[in-house]
């Protein structure tokens, strides 16, 4: 076992409404953890993401000495972004001023997740959160990505797809002049605040609510669908059909006799949400040989791939350590 004098290593999961930090040592022990505001810098102002990334890692780093950190992987949406000159030359003088003086890797927060759920390098990711993306990896890199293209043109069984398709049932349902069901109850409920039952003339209510809120926000509406399953006919019919993209997506990069592990990411399919469930049931009718992992912890999956970058043969054996 390494001593508590053994380089540590930093990991850094930065999304759009949270962002984590993590700090670990060579046995896989957790000795600083930080949370902050979201980050990315795609969706968020430079100043107040960058803010956000120094609370984080400030957190993190306080019960340690920032000296011993020798590696970081900085996993986050919108990569990309981070290598720009003009973030770039920020972000490095933040790391300074926390006392970092390792160098840093940025990846993609898919690589992240992926990590976290297995110690394979090859296998699929498969995530529905607010957003979607399935991914096949080989040697821990994305090679095959499928949508991950935002709420306009893509997210397909994403929290954000669910949400807007329970709206589009509330108001079929108005238009049509029925009640809607418990699903487009709770619906209208939740966008107009009023608690009888809604008429046609609701509709202008429900559309104006809908409009006056960033469209990514119909993602809060998932949970009243999931609520609804095996209650609400609708919610039932939206889920499968969430289910349907995310295992088309699967079917894309996976071939039929693939065995590698399928790790589930996002809120929808780590918990015991009855779309990860139907995506469960899926993914073992076509792949019954996959291990299925979860992917419960982007930043320490990071901390685990700078422990690579040290030492990969060891970072490779404190894995079940770290995630087990």
């Amino acid at each position: 076992m390494r001593t508590t004098e053994a380089p540590l290593t930093l990991g850094l999961d930065i999304g759009g409404t949270s962002t984590r930090a993590v700090v670990i040592d060579g046995a896989g022990r957790r000795l600083g953890t930080g949370r902050a505001d979201g980050a990315n810098v795609t969706s968020h102002a430079l100043a107040k993401a960058l803010d956000a990334v120094a609370a984080a890692v400030a957190a993190a780093l306080a019960p340690v000495d920032p000296a011993r950190v020798e590696a970081a992987v900085i996993a986050t949406a919108g990569d990309h972004h981070l290598t720009r000159p003009e973030v770039a030359a920020q972000f490095s003088s933040l790391w300074q001023k926390v006392g970092l003086t390792c160098g840093y890797r940025v990846v993609a927060d898919a690589v992240g997740a992926f990590v976290s759920g297995t110690p394979s390098p090859d296998g699929t990711l498969v995530l529905s959160g607010t957003g979607a993306i399935t991914a096949r990896f080989a040697d821990r890199s994305p090679v095959q990505i499928v949508d991950g293209h935002g709420w306009l043109l893509g997210d397909f069984g994403s929290g954000f797809w669910i949400g807007r398709a329970a709206v589009q049932a509330t108001l079929a349902a108005l238009d049509r002049g029925d009640v809607p069901g418990p699903l487009g109850l709770a619906v209208a409920r939740e966008l107009t605040g009023r608690t009888d039952a809604p008429s046609r003339t609701a509709t202008n209510d429900i559309v104006l609510a809908v409009h006056e809120r960033p469209p990514v926000a119909l993602s809060a509406l998932a949970p009243l669908v999931t609520a609804n399953a095996g209650i609400d006919p609708e919610a039932d019919r939206i889920l499968a059909g969430a289910a349907g993209h995310l295992l088309a997506a699967a079917g894309v990069v996976r071939g039929d006799d693939d065995a590698t592990p399928i790790v589930l990411a996002g809120s929808l399919l780590t918990t015991g949400t009855p779309l990860a469930a139907l995506v469960r049931s899926g993914l073992a009718a076509t792949w019954p040989d996959a291990v299925v992992g979860l992917a419960l912890d982007g930043a320490a999956g990071a901390a685990w791939l700078a422990a690579r970058l040290l030492d990969p043969a060891g970072a490779d054996r404190l894995h079940g350590a770290l995630f087990g």
